[in-house]
Protein backbone atom coordinates (compact mmCIF):
# COMPACT_ATOMS: atom_id res chain seq x y z
CA UNK A 1 0.00 0.00 0.00
CA UNK A 2 1.62 3.20 -1.13
CA UNK A 3 1.20 6.27 0.98
CA UNK A 4 0.88 9.75 -0.51
CA UNK A 5 2.46 12.12 1.98
CA UNK A 6 1.07 15.63 1.86
CA UNK A 7 3.71 18.24 2.59
CA UNK A 8 2.82 21.79 3.51
CA UNK A 9 5.86 23.15 1.60
CA UNK A 10 8.35 21.91 -0.99
CA UNK A 11 11.43 23.53 0.56
CA UNK A 12 12.25 24.99 3.94
CA UNK A 13 15.59 26.52 4.93
CA UNK A 14 16.99 26.22 8.46
CA UNK A 15 19.93 28.42 9.46
CA UNK A 16 21.49 27.66 12.85
CA UNK A 17 25.13 27.34 13.90
CA UNK A 18 24.40 24.99 16.82
CA UNK A 19 24.39 21.38 15.53
CA UNK A 20 21.86 20.24 18.15
CA UNK A 21 19.41 23.05 17.33
CA UNK A 22 19.83 22.51 13.59
CA UNK A 23 19.08 18.82 14.14
CA UNK A 24 16.05 19.41 16.40
CA UNK A 25 14.47 22.00 14.10
CA UNK A 26 15.04 19.80 11.03
CA UNK A 27 13.73 16.73 12.86
CA UNK A 28 10.48 18.47 13.86
CA UNK A 29 9.98 19.74 10.30
CA UNK A 30 10.59 16.26 8.90
CA UNK A 31 8.38 14.40 11.39
CA UNK A 32 5.43 16.75 10.87
CA UNK A 33 5.65 16.56 7.05
CA UNK A 34 6.00 20.34 7.08
CA UNK A 35 8.38 20.27 4.12
CA UNK A 36 9.43 17.83 1.43
CA UNK A 37 13.02 19.11 1.51
CA UNK A 38 15.05 20.84 4.22
CA UNK A 39 17.97 23.06 3.25
CA UNK A 40 20.28 23.13 6.28
CA UNK A 41 22.94 25.78 6.82
CA UNK A 42 25.16 26.36 9.84
CA UNK A 43 26.34 29.72 8.50
CA UNK A 44 24.05 32.56 7.46
CA UNK A 45 26.62 33.68 4.88
CA UNK A 46 26.31 30.33 3.07
CA UNK A 47 22.51 30.43 3.24
CA UNK A 48 22.51 33.94 1.76
CA UNK A 49 24.91 32.84 -1.00
CA UNK A 50 22.55 29.96 -1.81
CA UNK A 51 19.58 32.32 -2.08
CA UNK A 52 21.50 34.81 -4.23
CA UNK A 53 22.85 32.09 -6.55
CA UNK A 54 19.39 30.61 -7.11
CA UNK A 55 17.23 33.74 -7.04
CA UNK A 56 16.10 33.23 -10.64
CA UNK A 57 15.28 29.56 -10.17
CA UNK A 58 12.34 29.60 -7.79
CA UNK A 59 12.08 25.80 -7.75
CA UNK A 60 15.35 25.78 -5.76
CA UNK A 61 14.27 28.46 -3.29
CA UNK A 62 12.62 27.80 0.07
CA UNK A 63 9.11 28.98 0.82
CA UNK A 64 9.95 29.24 4.54
CA UNK A 65 13.16 30.23 6.34
CA UNK A 66 13.93 29.61 10.03
CA UNK A 67 16.93 31.70 11.10
CA UNK A 68 18.74 31.87 14.43
CA UNK A 69 19.90 35.24 15.77
CA UNK A 70 23.32 34.63 17.27
CA UNK A 71 25.75 33.07 14.79
CA UNK A 72 29.39 33.65 13.83
CA UNK A 73 30.40 35.65 10.72
CA UNK A 74 26.84 36.89 10.10
CA UNK A 75 24.09 37.19 12.71
CA UNK A 76 20.47 36.47 11.95
CA UNK A 77 19.79 40.21 11.98
CA UNK A 78 22.60 40.84 9.48
CA UNK A 79 21.14 38.03 7.35
CA UNK A 80 17.75 39.77 7.47
CA UNK A 81 19.36 43.06 6.38
CA UNK A 82 20.83 41.30 3.32
CA UNK A 83 17.67 39.28 2.74
CA UNK A 84 15.76 42.55 2.36
CA UNK A 85 17.95 43.36 -0.68
CA UNK A 86 16.68 40.29 -2.56
CA UNK A 87 14.00 40.87 -5.21
CA UNK A 88 10.52 41.46 -3.83
CA UNK A 89 9.03 38.77 -6.10
CA UNK A 90 10.90 36.31 -3.88
CA UNK A 91 10.73 37.93 -0.43
CA UNK A 92 6.99 38.55 -0.75
CA UNK A 93 6.46 34.82 -1.35
CA UNK A 94 8.72 33.50 1.41
CA UNK A 95 7.90 33.41 5.12
CA UNK A 96 10.75 34.07 7.56
CA UNK A 97 10.72 33.06 11.22
CA UNK A 98 13.38 34.04 13.72
CA UNK A 99 14.07 31.12 16.03
CA UNK A 100 16.19 31.85 19.08
CA UNK A 101 16.82 31.11 22.72
CA UNK A 102 17.28 34.82 23.49
CA UNK A 103 15.01 36.23 26.18
CA UNK A 104 16.25 39.78 25.58
CA UNK A 105 13.22 41.95 24.82
CA UNK A 106 15.33 44.06 22.44
CA UNK A 107 16.08 40.99 20.30
CA UNK A 108 12.47 39.82 20.40
CA UNK A 109 11.13 43.27 19.46
CA UNK A 110 13.75 43.76 16.75
CA UNK A 111 12.74 40.45 15.18
CA UNK A 112 9.01 41.13 15.49
CA UNK A 113 9.37 44.62 14.03
CA UNK A 114 11.23 43.41 10.94
CA UNK A 115 8.84 43.57 7.98
CA UNK A 116 10.17 40.27 6.60
CA UNK A 117 9.73 38.32 9.84
CA UNK A 118 6.40 36.57 10.39
CA UNK A 119 7.09 35.58 14.01
CA UNK A 120 9.68 35.13 16.72
CA UNK A 121 9.87 31.53 17.96
CA UNK A 122 11.59 30.38 21.14
CA UNK A 123 13.84 27.36 20.76
CA UNK A 124 13.27 24.52 20.43
CA UNK A 125 10.82 24.47 17.53
CA UNK A 126 7.71 22.53 18.55
CA UNK A 127 5.40 20.55 16.31
CA UNK A 128 2.44 22.52 17.69
CA UNK A 129 3.84 25.68 16.09
CA UNK A 130 3.93 24.09 12.63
Amino acid sequence: MSENIQYKFDKVMVIDDTPEDLYITSYVIEKTNYSKEILKFDLATEALEYLQANIHNTSLLPQVIFVDIFMPLMTGFEFLDEYEKLPSYYTSNCTVYVISSSFDERDINRARNNKNVKAYIEKPLRKEFL
